[in-house]
């Protein structure tokens, strides 16, 4: 077995580096490695003519005229003639002389019967090289198998790592482009506010600067009517008894005259403080609240849905304002229907994304908004609660705001929004209630954090009118561009 494994090393070194064959005309280039004759012609046909770079070392040769490498062709023909038939493994025991028949599963040998019997391997267990032989294939081929299926999943798994890296640079781009788009409205927004800061200061201190320019050259005027009445009198000072006589009558009377006119309207100048309206330190605040009402999604342009209204509930022409009526309108009682509570839904519901939309209630002393679940029974009283798949927020009795949470939390607002903002943000279940009353700016009122599944609607609860007391309609602004 060590012979055999010599000449498997001795084979292997051999070869040719190009074909992997043992060498056939072995021919030795200037770097002193050798090639079949024919691999030296299939180079120098593909290089340039007479030039090439050794494969194994890369250097530059010559293959005009390589010379044979006569020793290494004859150690090559030895090699064969040893491999011949004839020169393999024994087929004899080297002891007993007689066929090698039965392999030793204890020392891994092929043995003669009588080694199996009488020899050194008689205490051992030894099989038929026929079942031994059955058995290595098996073995073989099963191994292959397991070779063939581990390579599979690794060109499998290699397949998968490469799209992976496509699909992560492909989303990488696409990312980097949104951040860019982001970022970028919101240098322009920036740039905005700081051009409204700006312009600001400018027109206050430009319309100070002017009051403060008229004053002056108000005063610089009666300075110089002061410094002419100045010389006048000295000249007239300077006269003689006569003329000083003569001329005092006219000159001085009126000269007191213009000075008592002067003294009544005199007015003492005071410092003016400069005030732009706003305070330098809060210059952030301000921007970053009016920057959040900015970055929300533009409003949604909602109607309502007649067929989901109870009833009692009167609509205007397009569908955007809604009251409570005096009358029970006859209407199909078809499922979509409210049937015990006096609410309505928007004609659109969310069931992804961001969603922002404005309700305007005015003065209406009692009120209650926000969204519920599309599969929420519509025929009996809402169970106005997150557990009922409802999240509301509502007035009563004009003054007390609350949210109907588990327990309700009361909201001691300051002032009383006319019109609230709703900001749904689905895939992180939450929904944020706004003070819109101010174009630039919205002011946080509440927020729920809801497990959302399913379709939500907007929810409108009119409120019974309690005998006209809250007649007044709810109505949904429609964003200008759809005007």
């Amino acid at each position: 077995m060590d012979r055999r494994r010599s000449l498997e090393s001795l084979e292997e070194q051999l070869r040719c580096p190009v074909c992997l064959e043992l060498f056939s005309e072995p021919l030795m280039l200037g770097c002193g490695h050798s090639y079949c004759r024919s691999c030296v012609r299939s180079m120098d046909e593909a290089g340039a003519l007479g030039q090439l770079q050794c494969p194994v070392c890369r250097c530059d040769v010559d293959t005009d005229s390589p010379p044979p490498n006569v020793a290494l062709a004859h150690i090559v023909d030895t090699l064969r003639e040893i491999s011949a038939p004839g020169h393999g493994p024994p087929e004899a025991c080297d002891q007993h002389h007689n066929p090698l028949s039965l392999y030793c599963e204890d020392d891994r040998a092929l043995i003669c019967g009588l080694c199996g019997s009488i020899g050194g391997h008689r205490t051992h267990k030894v099989t038929p090289i026929s079942s031994v032989y059955s058995r290595m294939k098996e073995d073989i081929s099963s191994l292959m198998t397991e070779f063939q299926t581990q390579k599979r999943k690794l060109e499998e798994q290699l397949c998968k790592m490469a799209y992976n890296k496509s699909r992560i640079t492909n989303e990488t781009d696409v990312l980097k482009w949104v951040v860019r788009k982001e970022f970028g409205e919101l240098r322009r927004c920036v740039e905005l506010e700081e051009a409204s800061f700006m312009q600001k200061v400018e027109s206050t201190a430009s319309a100070l600067i002017s009051s403060i320019q008229t004053q002056a050259d108000h005063m610089g005027q009666l300075l110089t009517k002061f410094q002419e009445a100045e010389g006048t009198l000295e000249a007239l000072s300077n006269e003689g008894h006569l003329d000083f006589i003569t001329k005092y009558g006219s000159i001085a009377p009126r000269f007191r005259e213009s000075q008592q006119m002067e003294k009544r309207k005199e007015r003492t100048y005071s410092s003016i403080t400069f005030n732009p309206g706003f305070n330098h330190s809060d210059i952030k605040l301000t921007v970053w609240k009016r920057l959040h009402r900015r970055v929300l999604p533009a409003a949604e342009c909602l109607k309502f849905d007649p067929l989901t209204a109870h009833p009692m509930l009167q609509f205007n022409q397009d569908h955007t304002s809604v009251e409570c009526g005096v009358l029970v309108n006859r209407l199909p009682n078809n499922p979509e229907r409210f049937s015990y509570s006096y609410c309505v839904l928007a004609s659109r519901g969310f069931s992804a994304g961001k969603h922002y939309w404005e309700v305007q209630v005015g003065e209406k002393p009692k009120w209650r908004i926000g969204i519920i679940k599309g599969t929420t029974c519509r025929k009996s009283k809402i169970a106005k609660s997150p557990e009922g798949g409802v999240w509301l927020l509502g007035l009563k009795e004009g003054r007390l705001y609350e949210a109907f949470a588990s327990p309700r939390v009361p909201l001691p607002l300051v002032s009383q929004p006319h019109r609230l903002g709703l900001f749904l943000d689905y895939e992180r279940g939450k929904l944020t209630f706004y003070n819109a009353d101010s174009p630039d700016e919205l002011g946080f009122i509440y927020s729920y954090q809801a497990e959302l599944q399913g379709k939500v609607y907007p929810l409108f609860d009119v409120c019974w009118h309690e005998r006209s007391a809250n007649k007044l309609p709810i109505s949904l602004p429609q964003p200008l561009s759809e005007a």
